[in-house]
């Protein structure tokens, strides 16, 4: 089956096919290559998956296929960040993730036609719907949950929605901000896992003049922190924190603690794992999060305020008795029994 090229893709921005040919593309920002609001879909989200690493394919391949057969999905896009990943390699890609998707949701494959973090929000004409869910090639989640997720996204639209979620924090001592993690807030929700509307993308993208442009800067300077950028150009325009839902399953691969399962692939289940959370940003954690706390203080000092807001609470998909009863000398939940 060969690619088919769509011809939404020619204003893509920025962007390549999976093909070696390079285009000049119109600009992403221009009004003329935005999609009237009032044509996008609230019923249905599209998926933008980010894909940079050759050992994920078939993961990638599994999870596209995942998201494409739920009603809720509009469409799927894979974005290939990787501009050394041969061509034959992504064209045999982007035939199976043709021929793996099992719903009406399309999948498709656009490679990035650079390594920059900045361009996995780009806006794009193919998107037709006021939700985007960002997410990673190694992070899986039950369908239920996701559906869950989109759902309390479409009450709290002007909000971000994660189920990972981290905290800025001032540092008294040094007088800097830092990137932590507190168990009874948070101010930011990771591109692991995170859904938004549409039109912030053309916010972090094309808005913002010189403040942004100085800031998506930074971005690729420390190849690092697109994330959290955008967790500031939300909760900037929102004035409010993210929200967190729960998940009944999901499983970050790229999370270093998977080589603790010694299980599956014929060498103590450390043989793709390992190789896959390899690959991952936060297996370097020390270092990992010096980083992304310079990212808050540059990001902070060129907007001149601090706009991220703390969130408290997580949002959980069932409901259960609070109260607490006494059965055979111990104390439960009232609706155990």
């Amino acid at each position: 089956m060969n690619l088919v090229i769509s011809l939404s893709f020619l204003f893509l921005g920025a962007l390549d096919t999976v093909f070696s040919t390079r285009t000049l593309l119109p600009d992403p920002c221009d009004a003329i290559n935005q999609r009237e609001p009032r044509t996008l879909r609230w019923d249905q989200i599209t998926v933008l998956i980010n894909g940079y690493s050759e050992y994920r394919i078939p993961l990638l391949q599994s999870i596209a296929a995942t998201y494409s057969a739920s009603p809720l999905v509009s469409s799927v896009i894979v974005l290939w960040g990787n501009p050394s990943t041969p061509t034959e390699t992504l064209s045999e890609l982007s035939r199976n993730l043709s021929l793996s998707s099992f719903g009406a949701a399309s999948i498709s494959l656009v490679r990035q036609s650079s390594s920059s973090l900045n361009a996995r929000f780009l806006p794009r004409l193919s998107i037709g719907t006021h939700a985007v869910l960002i997410c990673d090639d190694d992070v899986e989640m039950d369908q239920k949950s996701f559906e869950f997720a989109f759902r309390v996204w479409q009450s709290n639209s002007e909000r971000l929605i994660g189920t990972f979620a981290r905290s800025h924090d001032i540092d008294l001592l040094n007088k800097e901000w830092i990137y932590t993690v507190h168990a009874d807030k948070y101010s930011i929700v990771l591109t692991k896992f995170m859904i938004l509307k549409s039109s912030y993308l053309f916010k972090y993208s094309c808005g913002g003049g010189a403040a942004m442009i100085e800031m998506r800067k930074i971005v690729d300077e420390m190849h690092n922190c697109e994330d959290i950028l955008m967790n500031f150009v939300v909760a900037d325009e929102a004035n409010a924190g993210p929200t967190m839902v729960g998940a009944e399953r999901i499983r970050d691969w790229g999370d270093a603690r998977n080589d603790d399962n010694h299980e599956g692939d014929g060498d103590g289940g450390r043989g793709l794992r390992s190789r896959i959370s390899a690959v991952g940003l936060s297996s370097r954690k020390m270092e990992h999060r010096k980083r992304r706390g310079k990212c808050i203080m540059e990001f902070h000092r060129v907007l001149g305020r601090m706009p991220l807001r703390y969130s408290y609470g997580k949002v959980v998909n069932s409901v259960g008795e609070q109260g607490l009863c006494e059965k055979e000398g111990k104390l439960v939940f009232c609706d155990q029994f």
